[in-house]
């Protein structure tokens, strides 16, 4: 029996094995076939684009008749890569030894090894196409010289395959030294740099037989990405590719940490200087060639011939150049160094002129540092975002904040209470949300905040376009309620992004700078369509900000009648923003049309002269003449009233409905939030007959058994409150002790309540009650 198993289990394995055996030879004959079929394929298409390929020998020739031009939208040249180009041809052996090792450890480190190509470059290359990530993969240094100067920039398969025989056909007809020579001659080093003796030239100011370590790896570390790595970017990425190119030497052998770390100290602390000026609206145009580098590739601007159709106006860009510089030399007692503006239209989100500094040129101040992109304290710049946001939750413009000290919890456990601090020092009690705003007082904003909450404040921030104000945890965690009061950066472009929603009645359009691009055949290759936006507020809260912002009365407590402000005959909203410390200084603002933006400090974010003051001194007076500029020649613009937005008599004091005997005014609204009866400050409270200077118990009440006196309540609820403590109510106490005497007894009410219960009852004491009053939308 166990024989018979035996026998009939050693059968099975056979019968298995000879299927595996039938399976694998079936592979490998399919592998066998496709592996054929796949060289006869590549067979194919290396002749295919083989008819064509230009001779390896115009190497030594390049055609460098092909430019890219830059252009504002009414045709004026801005800039063109070649128009003065610093293009000499140097032999190797004047080129440092250095810079040659730097280039190759940066952009092939196997260069003297190889055949002209990456075998592991071309695997990621398939790999990527199969993962549909597009076409990539690394090039060597031969590669790259095909590519720049035989042939095209496009990423397709055809240029890749030309891109390889011609590689192999170049590294059988030169030498290894011949390619690196005219590689470092030819490769573009950003703006119209060609070669490493133009670029030495510009960066520099020297030969390029002259660089040391630290200037040879900045500039092996340049042509990968020019425009991204340039140090006239407004940007710093070029420290941290110095620092790649550094790493590799080491990596290499090629030099010692301690060279590396001396030589990366000293590219940090270097300010580099532009020779070349030709070139007009330098920052936008730099900011231009950023978007054209991420969307068409570095090659693409230096070798493409691409005509480039921008948004700017450069009547406007003038002016607005002008206007800074002129404006900026006046504060040098203020100790103001740099200013910077954009105007736009917020309609089509097209920028129309960026100022980012008062002169591009200025390498003692870094000129070219476009602060007009960067990250700044806002000051109290951003705050109606978060009055659009209370606006929006049923808060009014008639709404009451007493605006008193108070302080409130922080995220800081070194120091747990935050105290906002008004402008000027002073309290100002009872105060309506549109003077509240329109003189850009502090401590109500600090307590709407408070109410309205942190997280819709910075979301609706982040969906009108402050990019760095996306509520997440993260970020969260790092703010507070300074928030309003210049508690997280933003950059002018960001800011004007946001106001052009409150211009166009909620409607966010990202901003635009190329308008269209054709190549050197003038075939188009991209052109903007304009979009309807992004509704990312009700117009009825973008009206009510705007007309706060128009209103000149609603600003005269703080910034009186006639501040710069005011656009004589013309309808403009505006918003004004100072840090604490006299860092930052802005002002914002907009017609229906357009927006303008403008932010005065320093580079090295030191402080200004205190006597700096919005609405008088600082960005005010700049952006006061670069508006008037703007809208010289054009017809006033009214911010259109919805239908769904109403005009009521309100009082002045309460800002409820009016109340006989005080002032009343004009008040906007949105339909359903207009209130239906007096301000909740007005009071009329039954006193206990029996018990003098309390409230009537309910036994009293229901007796008919109290007299009745009117009073003025200031309440507040505390929603910032962790511990149960109402710390805006003793703030509100405080002020009202300071403010009134005991003489002043409409100010006084009663606060406990009587525990008479009539003559034939114990009249046992109750718990004490007090009046609360909430504040409501």
């Amino acid at each position: 029996m166990v024989d018979y198993r035996n026998s009939r289990l050693s059968r099975r394995r056979l019968r298995h094995s000879s299927s595996k055996i039938i399976l694998y030879s079936k592979l490998a004959k399919y592998a066998f076939f496709g592996l054929i079929g796949f060289l006869i394929l590549m067979t194919g298409l290396f002749l295919w684009y083989g008819r064509d390929l230009p001779t390896p020998g115009k190497l030594i020739e390049p055609d460098l008749s092909q430019s890219t031009r830059i252009y504002d939208r009414n045709g004026i040249l801005l800039y063109s890569v070649y128009q003065t180009q610093n293009r000499t041809y140097i032999k190797l052996s004047e080129i440092p030894k250095i810079l040659q090792q730097a280039t190759i450890a940066i952009e092939d480190k196997n260069f003297y090894k190889n055949q002209g190509f990456s075998i592991t470059g071309y695997a990621r290359a398939i790999r990527n196409i199969l993962l549909f990530r597009g076409l990539s993969g690394g090039s060597t240094i031969t590669q790259q010289l095909v590519k720049n100067v035989l042939l095209t920039s496009e990423r397709t398969i055809p240029r890749k395959i030309k891109e390889l025989m011609l590689s192999i056909q170049v590294d059988k007809k030169y030498t290894k030294d011949e390619i690196l020579e005219m590689y470092l001659n030819d490769v573009p080093y950003g703006g119209a740099n060609i070669g490493v003796e133009a670029a030495a030239e510009s960066y520099f100011g020297k030969k390029v037989k002259d660089l040391n370590l630290a200037e040879s790896a900045f500039l092996a570390g340049l042509p990968q990405a020019p425009s991204i790595y340039s140090p006239f970017s407004g940007k710093k990425f070029y420290v941290k590719r110095t620092e790649d190119v550094l790493k590799q030497m080491v990596n290499e052998g090629m030099i010692s940490n301690k060279q590396k770390e001396q030589a990366l100290s000293e590219i940090k602390s270097k300010t580099f200087s532009e020779k070349d000026t030709a070139i007009k609206a330098p920052h936008f145009v730099m900011y231009v060639k950023q978007l054209l580098a991420e969307k068409f590739g570095e090659n693409s601007i230096t070798s493409g011939g691409l005509q480039v159709t921008t948004t700017l106006d450069y009547e406007i860009q003038k002016k607005a150049e002008e206007i800074i510089k002129d404006e900026i030399n006046k504060l040098k007692g203020f100790n103001v160094g740099n200013g910077a503006a954009i105007v736009s239209d917020p309609k089509t989100g097209e920028i129309l002129a960026m100022v980012g500094s008062k002169d591009y040129f200025d390498t003692d101040n870094d000129g070219n540092f476009n602060a007009s992109l960067s990250n700044r304290q806002p000051g109290s710049s951003l705050k109606p975002i978060m009055y659009a946001t209370a606006f929006e939750k049923g808060y009014t413009a008639s709404t009451l904040v007493i605006d008193v000290k108070t302080e409130l919890p922080s995220n800081d456990p070194k120091n747990p209470i935050y105290t906002p601090v008004n402008y000027d020092g002073k309290y100002r009690g009872p105060i309506q949300l549109r003077f509240a705003l329109g003189n850009s007082v502090n401590v109500p904003a600090v307590k709407m905040l408070a109410r309205v909450g942190i997280k819709d404040v910075m979301q609706q921030a982040y969906n009108m376009g402050i990019e760095n104000w996306q509520p997440t945890k993260e970020n969260l965690a790092k703010v507070g309620f300074s928030l309003v009061l210049g508690g997280r950066e933003t950059s002018l472009l960001s800011e004007i992004t946001a106001y052009g929603v409150f211009a166009t009645a909620g409607i966010r359009q990202d901003p635009v700078a190329i308008l269209k691009v054709v190549d050197s055949k003038n075939s188009k290759l991209f052109e903007h369509k304009k979009t309807d936006g992004q509704k990312v507020l009700s117009s009825e809260a973008s009206f009510l900000i705007s007309h706060i912002l128009l209103d000149n009365n609603s600003r005269s407590m703080e910034f009186g009648t006639n501040s710069w402000l005011v656009i004589p005959g013309r309808t403009v909203s505006v918003k004004t923003g100072t840090t604490d410390d006299k860092r930052d200084n802005w002002t914002i603002g907009y017609t229906p049309s357009y927006v303008v933006g403008v932010w005065v400090g320093n580079n090295d974010n030191s402080p200004m002269n205190k006597a700096i003051a919005s609405g008088v001194t600082g960005a005010s007076p700049i952006w006061n003449r670069i508006m008037r500029e703007v809208l010289k020649g054009k017809s006033d613009e009214a911010f259109n009233k919805p239908d769904n937005v109403v005009a009521i008599q309100v009082d002045s004091f309460g800002g409820g409905l009016p109340v006989g005997g005080q002032p009343t005014r004009s008040e906007y609204f949105i339909k359903g939030t207009e209130p239906t009866g007096p301000g909740q400050i007005y009071q009329k409270l039954k006193l206990s007959k029996h018990q003098s200077g309390k409230l009537a118990s309910e036994w009293e009440i229901s007796h008919g058994e109290y007299d009745t006196k009117d009073y003025i309540v200031f309440k507040e609820e505390d929603p910032a409150s962790a511990d149960g403590k109402n710390r805006w109510q003793e703030g509100i106490d405080a002020w009202l002790r300071e403010k009134y005497s005991a003489a002043d007894w409409q100010y006084y009410p009663p606060r406990e309540t009587s525990d008479y219960k009539g003559s034939d009852e114990s009249n046992e004491p109750t718990p004490t009650s007090t009046l609360t009053i909430s504040p409501t939308p």
